[in-house]
Parts: C-alpha cells; structure tokens; sequence
C-alpha cells in the first residue's frame, strides 16, 4: 500500500486498536520506508530548521524515498539552510506525486502526521510483537524525585541548588554550530533565539568534535511572562529571558539514556566550560551549587540555612543531589527536590464575592502587607470550607482589618511586577481575635 493511504486509513479511525492493527500489518509487510519516516517525525532529536512546508496542488513524476531521505539528512545536518533549503523542498514538491507530498513527505517535515499516532504506539506495537527494529528512540531527561518521599536519602554529602521558577531547557550543540533547545518532553523551542546564537557563536570561535547536551533552566522576570514566551509564534523575542546551567554530558550519552561520569566530575567539567567561554556569554549563567554533608550538626545548619534563604528569595525550593551519581535520562531518587510550603501573615484588605455554587457566599479574601522586609499584595480564593464562606461573608465588613495566615507554595512577584505575591496561596486560619492581633 502507497505510505500516503496508510496516512489516511490511520486518519480515518478513533479506534486505538485498528490504528495498532494498520501498525502490525506495516511490520509484517516489512515496510521499511514508512517507518524510516515515521523515525524521521517521532524522533524528537532530529530537526529540520524549517517551519512552513507548502502544500502540493499538483502531481509531478513521483518522489523517490531515497530523494526525499536525501532531503532531510541535509535538513538535520543543516547542511542546506534558508533560502537554499526552501528551494530544494519546492523542488521536491514539484516532482512528488500530491497525496504522496500532502499527506506523507510534508507531514514528515512539520513533524507532526496528523493521524492520532505518536511513537509510544509505534513502539508498544513493536515491542510485545518483536519487531524490535522499528523501535523509535524516546526523548527523556533526568527527572528529581520527591524528597517527602525519600527522607532517608537526606544523608551524607549532597549538592544543593535553588530551585529556579522557569522552563528547563535542554540545549543541544553540534560541531557545526547548530543549537537545539528542547523541553523536558522534547518539544522543539523556537522562542529564545538570541540565547542559542550566544551558544552558536561560542561553538564558532571555539569549534567542538563532537555534540554536546547542556542541561539547564530558562528563567524570565517571572512566570507568566516567560509562559506567554513559550507560546508566541509570531511575536518578538524575550529579551530578559535568561539561561541558567548546571549539567553537561555527550550527546551519544544523553542518546543511550545515561551518562556514568558523576555529578561532581560532570559539575567541575561544566565549571571548565563555562569559564573558558564565559566571555561569550550575556544570557547564559550557572547555577550556584553548595556541598553540604548532612551526616555533621554544620552541614544540617547549611542546609537548612540554604533552604529558608531559598524562600525568602523567591525560589520555588531547592534541588538535592548525589555528588557521585549518573545522570539517567528518567525519573531518579539521586536528584531530589524540596518545594517547601510558606506561611505568611498579612492584613485583610477586601473580599469578593463568590460565583456558580459559591454565589452569596464568600470567593476571596484581599490581602496586603510586609513579611521579611517584601510588601505582598494578593488574592486568597482556597482554603476555605463551605461552612466558612458562608460564615465569612456574613461577617464579611469585620473581617477588614484582621490578620489572615496564608500557606503558598512559594514567592513569586505580582504580574505588574508592582509587588510580591504568592504562588498558590490557600486559607489557614485567622491569627487573632481582634484586628491588627498576631498570635
């Protein structure tokens, strides 16, 4: 069957089962183009560099696949770029046949088939029926674990880290001074470009023999602004978005899902790095790491100094980490993180009202006021019961004034940037009886 009706049938079916069948029966048929192609899509480390891919509206000759393959080894390696490549790609689509460009070739390219498919299909298919050979690789990165749940880990040396409120940020650099930026699931990012031409000018000047796998974390002024970022199009850059650092392994490495040199040895090479390139950088930094041995009285008073300083500014917790530890492209307990829950005290400025089943009840409390030397000013809408919002909001004017004990989960500043807030804030309990009181 021609690889654009196997689109089309995969198309036309809800069915997980039936598009798991259309999959087996390519396997058996040893279809080795098609899913050379779906490798090509699925494969999130391998880019193209091009975002619009035109729509055939004739029939040409035909396209070979090796024609095509062709194409896109020269689109990854980045060998054709701009204007040269978007000419070779309507050359292309002048000679393929449209149903064969439309539906197979062009969706190969905007990595993305369109046909409710994704690689973990592909992948279960060829697994449980041994066709081990269309396996696609799977893009993963180390993932920290939850420190509440490995408490006995808290032993021992350890590196601590703050725990940065952004968006991590897998870079990928190439001898041939290509940068690829990818998120922790592998989407391509395409919205810090002036943070990759840092990346691709130091590759430049200070050529490398083999890639590279930066690990790391784009930070901005705050959350929601790099947010908004991550979703622009067509919008201009993020220019206070900033790139923070703190591992580096082979990319052959990152490929195989491990890396066995330890983070301690993986932290000095970054140090190493990073210093002798230091002078190319504007937007990229590290992040500071502190040893710590929590087994003496000092190195539990370090950390626990770490971790309240971490809070008061405005971190969103901090990471702990195994000094002689690999780096394992999964979910591991040898990276642990802490999001420590924050309570402040501040004044009752105004409520609001609820809405839907809160209706005649209260929806909010304002609040406003100092803690740790930072002016707050926000809305609490969680926390309560039922039974409080009613009671609350009959006794809504006597609350003005009193002081509200808010738990969040951490510091973050206010989206006008004016003043500090919280990030999830939820009702605890009124700290007095009468206003102004702190008990």
């Amino acid at each position: 069957m021609e690889n654009s009706k196997i689109i089309k049938k995969l198309e036309s079916t809800n069915s997980r089962i039936s598009k798991e069948e259309i999959i087996l029966n390519e396997m058996k048929n040893n279809n080795q183009v098609f899913f050379k192609g779906m490798e090509l899509a699925y494969n999130k480390l391998l880019t193209f560099g091009v975002k619009k891919i035109p729509e055939a509206s004739n029939d040409g000759s035909g396209l070979l696949w090796e024609e095509f393959n062709s194409l896109a080894t020269n689109l990854i390696s980045r060998k054709i770029t701009g204007h040269a490549a978007r000419d070779e790609i309507l050359e292309k689509m002048n000679k393929a046949n449209k149903d064969e460009w439309n539906f197979f070739y062009k969706r190969i390219l905007q990595k993305d088939m369109r046909c409710g498919l994704s690689e973990k299909t592909i992948n279960n298919v060829s697994k449980k029926n041994n066709f081990s050979q269309y396996q696609i690789p799977v893009f993963a990165c180390q993932l920290a674990q939850d420190s509440e749940s490995h408490q006995k880990k808290l032993t021992g040396k350890k590196f601590l880290e703050v725990k940065l409120d952004g968006v991590r940020v897998i870079s990928i650099l190439y001898p041939n001074t290509q940068v690829d930026f990818f998120s922790r699931n592998g989407k391509e990012l395409n919205n810090f470009m002036d943070i990759q031409k840092e990346l691709s000018d130091c590759i430049a000047k200070n050529p490398i023999k083999s890639a590279l796998v930066l690990d790391g974390e784009v930070v901005s002024k705050n959350f929601q602004e790099l947010m908004k970022q991550i979703h622009r199009k067509n919008a201009p850059q993020n220019l206070d978005a900033t790139l923070f650092l703190f591992d580096i392994i082979p990319f052959e490495s990152f490929k195989s899902g491990i890396e066995r040199k330890v983070y301690t040895e993986r932290t000095n090479l970054l140090k190493d790095w990073y210093n002798k390139h230091s002078n190319n950088f504007q937007k990229i930094k590290l992040i500071e790491k502190q040893l710590v041995d929590l087994n003496t009285i000092d190195g539990k008073e370090k950390f626990k100094t770490f971790n309240n300083q971490s809070i008061i500014d405005g971190y969103e917790g901090i990471m702990i980490k195994e000094p002689e530890s690999f780096y394992e492209c999964k979910r591991s307990s040898t990276w642990l993180k802490l999001k420590p829950i924050i309570e402040i005290s501040l004044k009752v400025s105004n409520y609001e009202e609820g809405s839907g089943k809160n209706s005649g009840k209260l929806g909010a409390l304002i609040a406003e006021g100092y803690d740790n030397g930072k002016f707050f000013k926000l809305n609490i809408g969680s926390g309560f019961s039922d039974a409080q919002r009613n009671t609350f909001w009959q006794a809504r004017k006597d609350l003005i004034g009193q002081i509200i004990e808010i738990r969040a989960d951490s510091i973050s500043k206010s989206q006008d940037g004016k003043h500090w807030s919280l990030r999830f804030p939820r009702f605890k309990c009124f700290r007095g009886v009468e206003k102004n009181e702190k008990l």
